[in-house]
């Protein structure tokens, strides 16, 4: 019989996110409100994005092995953002994300075709897939 866990040890389900990898995104919020930029990686379990060109962070970093050419110095990178500071663009503004199931065609490996929902990302502004 399992034991009932901590509230520590329990383990949380990864939120679904309304940006996805690629995506251009304007930050809404934050030192760097009003930019816009191409989502780099979605950080799930944080729910955070790192978006290219925003939040640039310095680290200093120490020669670690002088034969690799790692010169060591001041590097600048992008840093993580939460993704409620940042709405998709589409077209000239931005726009909220909805979900929508529709129809579609699948076939079987036995060359059979039936029909099947998927979910889709649609514009709010506008209602068309994104």
């Amino acid at each position: 019989m399992a034991a009932a866990r901590k509230k520590s040890e329990q383990v949380r389900k990864k939120p679904n996110l309304h940006v996805k990898k690629g995506d251009t995104v304007k930050v809404i919020a934050g030192s760097d409100k009003g930019a816009t930029g191409k989502v780099i990686k979605v950080i799930r379990e944080d729910e955070r994005v790192i978006v290219e060109g925003v939040n640039l962070i310095k680290r200093h970093t120490k020669v670690v092995d002088r034969g690799a050419g790692n010169t060591g110095g001041i590097i600048t990178s992008e840093g993580p953002i939460h993704v409620s500071n940042v709405m998709l663009v589409e077209g000239d503004g931005v726009t909220r994300v909805g979900h929508k199931r529709v129809e579609v065609t699948k076939r079987r490996p036995d060359g059979s075709e039936y029909s099947s929902t998927r979910s889709v990302r649609i514009s709010r502004k506008t209602g068309k897939e994104i």
